[in-house]
C-alpha cells in the first residue's frame, strides 16, 4: 500500500456540485480529470505512475455522460484496490428542489432531459445512478451548501497531508424541524431527553455553551444513553473497518438542532478524539 496512489472517484447527480468539488481538490494538489470513462481509469493510473513528476493523489470525475462505462465501475474499483491503491467513491447528491433551482439559476439544460422537463431529467438520472450510489464510500448531500461551503468541506475532509488511512467518523447534529440529513449511515433521535429550550436562561444559548452542556449531561438518562451509544460504536467500528468501509456518518437529532444533539455530538467527539479514527463534526442547524 505504501506505493499505492490516493484516488478519489467523484460521481453523482448533475447540479450536485461535482465540478466544484473536483476544482477544490485540484487547488489542493490533486491531479484531476473530469468526465473520464470508468474503463479508462486503470490506464490513467498506469500513466500517472509512469509520469516523471510524482503524482500521488488523484481525483476523477465519472458521470452519466459516460453511461455505457458506468456498469464497469464496480469491477474497475475492485481491480484498482487489488493493485494496492487507496480508492474511494464520493457520491454527490442534492434534493430535487435544490437541483431544480440550480438549473434554473444557471439556465443550463439537464443532460438527460432531452425534450422533456428538467424534473424528468433529474428523475431519470437519479434512477440510473442508484447502483453507483449504493457502491459509494460516502454520500455527500450538498442541498445546504453554497460553493464556498462545499470548497471548505472538501478541504477539511480530503486535503490534509497524506497519512495512514483509518476510518473517518462524521458526527452531525441536526434539528428534526428542518428535515433529516440524507448523507448518514446511522440516525439517533434524542428528543426523549430533557429539553433546555424550555429553561428560560438556556433557550438562547446552544449546546456549545457550558450551561447547556451541564444541564443536558446532568441527566442520568443522557449519560446512560451516551455510554450505550459509545459501546455500540466501539463494537461496530472495527467490524466496519475490517470490511473496508472508509467512513461512517452518524447523526443525532433533537427538535431544533441547537441544544441536546449538539451536546451529545461534542461528547462523542471528545470520547473518540484520542483514538486512531479521523473525526469530523458538523452542527447543521445550530445557527437556525
Amino acid at each position: 500500500m505504501a506505493d499505492g496512489l490516493d484516488i478519489i472517484i467523484i460521481t453523482g447527480l448533475s447540479g450536485s456540485g461535482k465540478s466544484f468539488a473536483i476544482r477544490a481538490l485540484e487547488d489542493n494538489g490533486f491531479f484531476c480529470v473530469d468526465n473520464i470513462p470508468a474503463l479508462l481509469i486503470p490506464k490513467f493510473i498506469d500513466l500517472a505512475q509512469g509520469y516523471q513528476e510524482e503524482i500521488r493523489r488523484i481525483a476523477l470525475g465519472v458521470d452519466l455522460r459516460g453511461s455505457q462505462f458506468l456498469q464497469a465501475l464496480p469491477q474497475v474499483l475492485s481491480d484498482v484496490r487489488a493493485a494496492g491503491h487507496y480508492a474511494q467513491i464520493l457520491f454527490f447528491d442534492a434534493s430535487d428542489e435544490v437541483l431544480l433551482r440550480r438549473f434554473s439559476e444557471t439556465r443550463r439544460p439537464h443532460p438527460l432531459a432531452g425534450q422533456d422537463s428538467i424534473q424528468d431529467g433529474i428523475s431519470r438520472e437519479r434512477k440510473a445512478l442508484e447502483p453507483i450510489r449504493a457502491l459509494a464510500d460516502r454520500v455527500i448531500d450538498t442541498s445546504d451548501f453554497n460553493v464556498h461551503q462545499l470548497k471548505r468541506e472538501m478541504e477539511q475532509q480530503f486535503c490534509d497531508a497524506p497519512q495512514a488511512r483509518h476510518m473517518a467518523l462524521f458526527f452531525t447534529s441536526f434539528g428534526y424541524k428542518y428535515g433529516i440529513p440524507h448523507d448518514t449511515d446511522m440516525i439517533f433521535d434524542v428528543r426523549f431527553l430533557p429539553n433546555p429550550y424550555f429553561v428560560n436562561e438556556l433557550r438562547a444559548k446552544s449546546g456549545l455553551d457550558l450551561e447547556v452542556r451541564d444541564y443536558v449531561l446532568g441527566n442520568q438518562e443522557t449519560r446512560d444513553f451516551l455510554d450505550r451509544l459509545y459501546a455500540l460504536l466501539e463494537f461496530t467500528l472495527p467490524l466496519y473497518e475490517r470490511e473496508g468501509k472508509s467512513s461512517l456518518t452518524l447523526a443525532l437529532g433533537c427538535t431544533g438542532g441547537r441544544h441536546r444533539s449538539v451536546v451529545l455530538v461534542q461528547e462523542l467527539q471528545q470520547r473518540f478524539g484520542g483514538g486512531h479514527l479521523r473525526i469530523h463534526v458538523k452542527h447543521r442547524d445550530i445557527d437556525k
